[in-house]
């Protein structure tokens, strides 16, 4: 970890009182004190029900009267008129009064939402700002992409001098009233007479106004997508923000996908599929993104950061692991950062659906000479060897798949045994499957097979069943795979593999299915195959288990 040399401590503007001085006399009191208005989200008044104060993670009842139409219409005369979107709000802030209507259009609802100025988050991407591309900021609601697309503004404006439009659909980035909130500081403010009008008054501002940079709030439709991509490709910087907590939610998601470049199915030629080691039919991404950098907001002071959103989009269509930069905000202002450790090596998708070890994804169009291959060591540690079974008296860790916490602690008691369930690939020794099931968590899958963990599989979930499982497991040696094959052993498996290798998948191309081995001699085995850029799967349970090798 390293802090960046920017550090700024925060500082928050709320003008909290002119909000409450619209509430009810009765909530009024109920927040006077400091601590109630600390960390304040949101007030909720609902015809007929006591009023609620919202926090991070809890949510405080305020007195015990229920609120009456009287107190709606109280504070509705305090407030301005509501837009297409029924929001309202109070001149010269940041708050927001949203409502909720019967269906003769009458207001039984109000959420007032606290709007904050903070002044020190755009501490966490202030070198994205320089480097001029655009941005986009993801999260789920009331995480603080407002607030954070509201600060970016002012130092865009102010700190480095850009001619900044904030597009401002519900005035809730730079407040209600004419004149803009300063916590935008010097950029611009276009409102938007209605919200299905957001797309055109962003290309109005391009063309009219000559700006640098375009910060929206909440790009939500198709329109507004395409709109974004239209101006990105007039040169002019994006700042904005889109629901979802990953980037993922974005490729699954049909309307804004074209945000992170778009997805679209491909046929492949025979020969590219063979190349590529993949089904004809693949996805890839169909154009540049549109923003070239995201940050995936998981918290106020926990952010992903994305720096090449082309390559992540590509990664997670590989189903690889992408690999963001995890930035921290310290309550002093520094901001910590850590990168992602580089995932292991990943199983193409079509090797995750014929369930054996492959070679690498990626390899070259045609294949070299034939040249000796120098044999795996057999007596070289695998890569689990140390923790693929448990030591002395430490539990055995077992994730089921399929399988219930109870009926795997009540085999393990009926047998003495010491188990530990688990629920995370990560912490497991061993993975427990019903028949079947592990085909529907294709994800458990590719992580179990990443991380070299053996895989288990029994026919029913009975209780007779799972006791056998585990006395399978318990008789296993400490740090040995099950059945494990002495050294001379694997080397014979390995002379197997290559002589079927040079002999009859390389110049009869024809696959060739080997004998039955142990888990660790079939993954030296899949990994010399790898060396002739062969592919590879594995076939049969338990002690069948084997290697078909397939040509190119």
């Amino acid at each position: 970890m390293a802090a960046p040399p920017l550090s700024i401590p925060q500082r928050i503007t709320d003008d909290l009182d002119r909000l409450l001085a619209l509430l009810p006399p009765a909530v009024q009191a109920a927040l006077a004190e400091p601590s109630a208005r600390d960390q304040l989200l949101e007030v909720v008044l609902d015809l007929g029900r006591v009023p609620e104060a919202r926090y991070p993670g809890r949510v405080v009842s305020l007195g015990t009267e229920a609120v009456q139409r009287a107190d709606l219409a109280q504070v509705l005369e305090r407030l301005g008129p509501f837009g297409g979107d029924n929001r309202a709000g109070i001149e010269r802030t940041l708050h927001r009064i949203s409502a909720i209507r019967n269906r003769a259009g009458e207001v039984v609802g109000l959420t007032c939402r606290v709007g904050r100025a903070v002044f020190g988050t755009v501490a966490m991407v202030r070198d994205l700002l320089d480097s001029g591309l655009s941005l986009l900021l993801m999260g789920r609601p009331g995480v603080g992409k407002t607030t954070a697309l509201r600060e970016i503004a002012r130092v865009l404006a102010d700190d480095l001098g850009k001619r900044v439009v904030v597009i401002d659909t519900s005035n809730e980035i730079a407040g209600d009233g004419d004149i803009p909130h300063p916590a935008i500081g010097r950029a611009r403010r276009m409102q938007v007479a209605r919200p299905e009008l957001q797309h055109e008054v962003m290309i109005e501002a391009v063309e009219n106004h000559m700006p640098e940079v375009i910060v929206i709030d909440e790009i939500g439709t198709e329109r507004e997508a395409q709109a974004a991509r239209t101006i990105a490709e007039r040169g002019v910087m994006l700042v904005a923000t889109a629901h979802g907590n990953a980037l993922t939610n974005l490729i699954k998601n049909p309307t804004l996908s074209d945000l992170v470049g778009g997805i679209q199915s491909v046929t492949l030629g025979d020969e590219e599929a063979r190349r590529r080691r993949t089904q004809k039919t693949v996805l890839e991404r169909a154009a540049e993104p549109t923003f070239p950098l995201a940050v995936e907001m998981h918290s106020r002071e926990r952010w992903l950061v994305h720096r090449d959103v082309a390559g992540t989009v590509d990664r997670l269509l590989r189903g690889q692991t992408p690999r963001p930069q995890i930035r921290e905000l310290a309550e002093d202002g520094a901001v910590r950062l850590q990168e992602t450790p580089g995932p292991g090596p990943t199983t193409p998708p079509l090797a995750a659906a014929r369930g054996g070890p492959q070679p690498p994804a990626q390899a070259p169009s045609a294949r070299a000479p034939l040249a000796p291959v120098p044999l795996p060591d057999p007596e070289a540690p695998s890569p689990r060897s140390s923790a693929a079974l448990p030591a002395g008296t430490a539990p055995l860790r077992v994730l089921g798949v399929g399988l219930s916490r109870p009926l795997l602690e009540e085999a393990a008691r009926s047998l003495d045994a010491t188990v530990t369930v688990v629920e995370d690939p990560d912490q497991a020794d061993v993975l427990l499957s019903l028949r079947g099931q592990l085909g529907r968590e294709p994800q458990t899958r590719r992580l179990a097979r990443e991380r070299g963990l053996p895989i288990l599989v029994i026919k029913s979930d009975s209780l007779h069943q799972v006791q056998r499982a585990l006395q399978r497991l318990g008789d296993r040696p400490s740090g040995a795979p099950p059945a494990a094959a002495d050294p001379e052993d694997a080397h014979g498996a390995l002379e197997e593999c290559r002589l079927a290798v040079e002999q009859v998948v390389l110049p009869q191309g024809r696959p060739v299915e080997l004998l039955p081995r142990c888990e660790r001699v079939l993954q030296m085995q899949a990994e010399l195959v790898g060396r002739y850029r062969l592919r590879s799967a594995v076939f049969g349970r338990g002690v069948q288990q084997r290697l078909r090798v397939f040509p190119a």
